[in-house]
């Protein structure tokens, strides 16, 4: 069974900002598999064991893969990420992370392996709660300032402007295709 976590913030406030990157990649990926006949995704349910937002997608009633939002906010997101791992026996080689980058374009994005970027609170939290940095990341490229006095940490908080969204909605689409055949295998 395979695990795709996307970062983010719960709640309103945090809506369509570019630390929202993992949120908004799953609610695509999910969408991909709604009107499929034999794979198909569940809808999104609120799982307080796993303070956690999931879905599956599923073939038939087999689960391929969970689809996870950890709602504790992005500086603690391992422990959501540790509580589901537990749970359902999940090997590191089956984990996703998805994220923002400020150290890539928007426009752009990288799926590698143990490569982060520095100071991002969230990725920190996960890796550590999984005392390991050697799982698949799809970094998605948000870095589109105009003024490079904005602190990152503030920057990140923003929400994207309507063209920057069409940006990023393209890039999420051309990364979740080079995810997508890990899901369903």
């Amino acid at each position: 069974m395979k695990l795709v976590i996307g970062l983010g913030n719960p709640g309103k406030t945090y809506e369509d900002t570019r630390h929202n990157a993992g949120f908004i990649f799953l609610d695509a990926l999910r969408e991909k598999f709604l009107y499929q006949n034999t794979i198909f995704a569940t809808d999104w349910r609120q799982e307080d064991t796993f303070q956690s937002e999931i879905a599956f997608v599923k073939n038939g009633s087999k689960i391929l893969a969970i689809l996870q939002k950890p709602q504790t906010f992005m500086n603690n997101s391992g422990i959501a990420v540790e509580k589901i791992i537990k749970k359902f026996d999940i090997d590191i080689e089956d984990i996703t992370l998805v994220h923002d980058d400020l150290d890539i374009k928007l426009g752009e994005f990288k799926i590698q392996h143990g490569k982060s970027p520095v100071g991002h609170n969230g990725v920190t939290s996960v890796e550590s709660a999984l005392k390991t940095k050697e799982f698949k990341r799809v970094r998605l490229g948000v870095e589109n300032r105009e003024n490079t006095n904005i602190p990152g940490m503030d920057y990140v908080l923003k929400k994207f402007t309507k063209k920057e969204r069409e940006i990023f909605d393209e890039t999420v689409e051309s990364a979740i295709q080079g995810i997508l055949s890990d899901i369903i295998l």
